[in-house]
């Protein structure tokens, strides 16, 4: 799931990207897209402590824009957001998410 905010005095949008704990059993889950060069280890995900469990990890990006991106599940996995705003073919046969900001 996505979660979008405007950023009060600021030119950048708040979004939330999480995968719910139910759908997906993982040591680690990193964020990985265009935003940050497709850095495998720049945006691990934090599982929360509350009562859904979910992972998470919020970043702010630029708005007026579509990014591509999917999740690195242990290093070895990857998968899409079936929530998100679109889908777009990438080189190896697969699809990427994206998120419009």
């Amino acid at each position: 799931m996505i979660t979008k905010t405007f950023v009060p005095n600021s030119t950048r949008v708040r979004v939330t990207f999480e995968v719910p704990s139910s759908s997906i059993w993982a040591e680690t889950i990193h964020l990985v897209g265009d935003f940050n060069d497709w850095d495998q280890r720049a945006h691990p995900l934090k599982k929360s402590r509350n009562g859904d469990a979910a992972w998470r990890v919020t970043l702010d990006l630029e708005p007026g824009r579509a990014y591509q991106f999917r999740y690195l599940v242990d290093g070895r996995e990857w998968h899409n957001d079936w929530q998100a705003d679109a889908y777009v073919p990438n080189p190896f046969g697969g699809d990427n998410s994206v998120v419009r900001t």
